[in-house]
């Protein structure tokens, strides 16, 4: 069982310098790694907190609904602006946008220097498809479109769920021209079925004459939310099985989820090596890089830096939280260990199964939740904005009367 790591909950009592802390993040990209964000509001971008971060070596960012309903309900920096659209009669929705546009399209110009610099493989900011379009291919194609419009930045990425129905919007989206993350991805068959999509959109582009400049896309597999649900399996399972179980149970409990995506890497080194992508990649293709997502640490008993340090590698992306960069930066471990051990993460997923556990199960329940969870802080943001929109509405006829 791992422990927790010395600086896990009270890491700053021992923090390095600013040039150690940045030496970390510059190790990791040196291995090949690109580190994001994965957090975003209205002050953070405006008052100079992202164009630190990266002066310190983070290159991009993620956003969801969740983060913008706790960017937006929980603090006072939209208020000003959340009036003056209610003065200007604005619906609930061209709130919601203006407010959640206008901190992507800032955070885009931020990142704008890393965009170029990279030419185009990081300083991307991505803003997500509204949650409850996830079960409609046609839908989300629209709405990733106009949103990538209304955002009006090279360096914006759509974020598009890996449901049945938004792995193909992924294909007609690439094919449009529109960079995507590919989000919720948990499962190995998920991964392919990305991956597949990122390359037929990319070849849909390329025989229809379009330009691949600019195009770009990241798998953003989850990490850790993966292990929440199959330590819980294990556990139970140690509660009524046999001796043999129990002790195989004991040494699976924090690994399936890193075993799941060295997996993945291994797929993805498979792609890149294979004919398919040989000549899309002469045509200037960018491949599509993993992202690890839910890289944060659930479980005290493992390390606050414990699947950042555990999976870096080439041609990926790790878009962590505040606590576990703040963490990483303090005491992570930049070595390459994503190709490492990768016979015994074989072993490991065969072993999870032999215990008569179903991991692909797990990860189609681990959609569902993640689209649900994604659903209802749209909702609560959305209640929140109409709420505070009725009341200053209520406020201006009684001022007016």
């Amino acid at each position: 069982m791992a422990t927790k790591s010395k600086g896990g909950a009270a890491a700053g009592n021992a923090k390095g310098t600013t040039t150690a802390r940045n030496a970390i993040l510059a190790a990791t990209y040196k291995l090949g790694q690109s580190v994001w964000y994965d957090n975003i509001s209205r002050g953070f971008v405006r008052t100079g907190g992202l164009r630190g971060l990266v002066d310190q070596g983070v290159r991009g960012v993620t956003s969801n609904p969740t983060i913008f309903e706790k960017a937006i309900g929980g603090s006072s920096e939209y208020e000003d602006e959340l009036q003056r659209l209610v003065a200007d009669r604005q619906s609930t929705q061209a709130i919601y946008e203006e407010l959640v546009l206008d901190d992507v399209r800032r955070g885009c110009d931020v990142m704008l220097p890393v965009f170029e610099s990279s030419g185009g493989v990081d300083g991307r900011i991505s803003v997500e498809v509204v949650p409850e379009l996830s079960a409609d291919t046609e839908q989300t194609v629209a709405e990733g479109l106009r949103l990538a419009h209304m955002v009006g930045r090279p360096n914006v990425m759509i974020k598009v769920p890996a449901t049945p129905e938004g792995i193909p919007a992924v294909r007609a989206l690439t094919g449009q021209g529109v960079s995507v993350n590919v989000t919720l991805i948990f499962s190995l068959v998920q991964y392919q079925a990305v991956s597949d999509a990122y390359l037929a959109g990319l070849g849909d582009r390329v025989a229809a004459g379009g330009s691949l400049d600019g195009l770009a896309s990241v798998a953003s597999f989850f990490v850790s939310r993966v292990d929440a649900a199959c330590d819980k399996l294990l556990l139970e399972k140690q509660s009524r099985g046999t001796r043999d179980e129990i002790e195989l149970g004991e040494k699976l409990l924090g690994k399936i989820a890193i075993a799941n995506a060295k997996l993945a890497y291994e797929m993805y080194q498979q792609t890149i090596a294979g004919t398919r992508w040989k000549p899309l990649k002469a045509k200037g293709a960018q491949p599509q890089r993993l992202l690890w997502a839910s890289t944060g640490t659930k479980d005290p008993r493992y390390p606050d830096t414990f699947y950042v340090d555990a999976l870096i590698g080439p041609d990926t992306v790790n878009t962590v939280p505040p606590a576990t960069l703040t963490a990483f930066m303090d005491h992570g471990t930049p070595a390459a260990t994503l190709t490492r051990d990768l016979e015994e993460a074989h072993r490991q997923i065969e072993a999870f199964a032999a215990l008569e556990l179903d991991l692909d199960q797990v990860c189609a329940r681990l959609l569902v939740e993640g689209v649900k969870a994604f659903e209802t802080s749209m909702t609560t943001l959305m209640r929140m904005i109409a709420a505070r929109r009725a009341a200053l509405l209520e406020s201006s006829a009684v001022s007016a009367s």
